[in-house]
């Protein structure tokens, strides 16, 4: 597969770290998070449930001096400066240097590069150091980077976290960078806020209501009492329940309610 660029971003291109030199191959792992169970009289299930979130890994080098096959618009920005790798020949890098040295930032066209006041100012080899304190500056940040790889073949744009990432100094390489980084896809996500309403409490009131009856022409408390409890004989207990004198049972008016036991 043929690479044409491998690139982290951090907060929409605020910082952009664009790889040296491309890595010889990127690893791309998707697996499911499916689960087997062991069902009496049917044997070994699989139940399939959503895949896990795409990894990427890559191995590489951060090179401490030039290299024919090193990226020739190598490219770190940051905040605070952009960096670019420039191939100068001789003359031009002798011309260079004094215009640095003498604060001299105006425009230099050579060899149809032009150099302008903002790269004049820039390292013209960035040290492998200075990548990896951006990438550890963002994995310290807690937050989600770009990742941008692009090839003949197939193209990678997503945000992902960096999950790890070791480096060591080459053995015999000048102050070169061995690295290895891993990438997570990330998904974005934001906390949705639960509005909660209070309720009175409305439990059902368990206390049974007491029953009535209302008085008709004709009626007396033997009569309720057998319409109503199907009993003549209870028309006591009426009176007590209501209170009812001895005295008041001979005119007891139409339309008194009267509770029943």
């Amino acid at each position: 597969m043929e690479v044409y660029g491998v690139q982290l971003s951090f907060n929409n291109k605020e910082e952009v770290l664009h790889f040296p030199i491309n890595p010889s191959s990127i690893e791309v792992s998707e697996s499911g998070q499916g689960k087997t169970y062991d069902i009496s009289g049917i044997g070994e299930i699989n139940v399939i449930k959503d895949r896990k979130l795409t990894e990427y890994s890559f191995s590489g080098l951060f090179p401490a001096q030039r290299y024919p096959f090193a990226g020739e618009e190598e490219l770190l920005q940051t905040k605070k400066a952009t960096y670019r790798r420039i191939h100068l020949d001789a003359v031009d890098y002798k011309q260079l240097s004094t215009d640095i040295a003498e604060n001299n930032y105006r425009n230099k066209i050579r060899n149809n590069l032009i150099i302008a006041k903002k790269d004049v100012k820039r390292s013209l080899l960035i040290q492998p150091v200075q990548y990896i304190k951006l990438i550890e500056k963002w994995m310290a940040s807690k937050r989600p980077v770009r990742f941008i790889f692009s090839s003949s073949t197939y193209d990678i744009n997503t945000a992902v976290s960096i999950e790890s990432f070791q480096w060591e100094e080459s053995a015999g390489g000048s102050g070169d960078i061995e690295y290895s980084i891993k990438l997570m896809k990330y998904i974005f996500y934001s906390a949705k806020k639960i509005v909660t309403e209070t309720t009175t409490d409305s439990r059902p009131n368990d206390k049974q209501q007491a029953k009535t009856y209302t008085m008709v022409a004709g009626d007396s408390l033997w009569s309720v009492a057998k319409k109503q409890l199907g009993n003549g004989n209870r028309w006591k207990e009426i009176q007590t329940v209501n209170n009812i004198k001895d005295s008041e049972l001979k005119r007891l008016p139409i339309g008194k309610v009267l509770k029943l036991p």
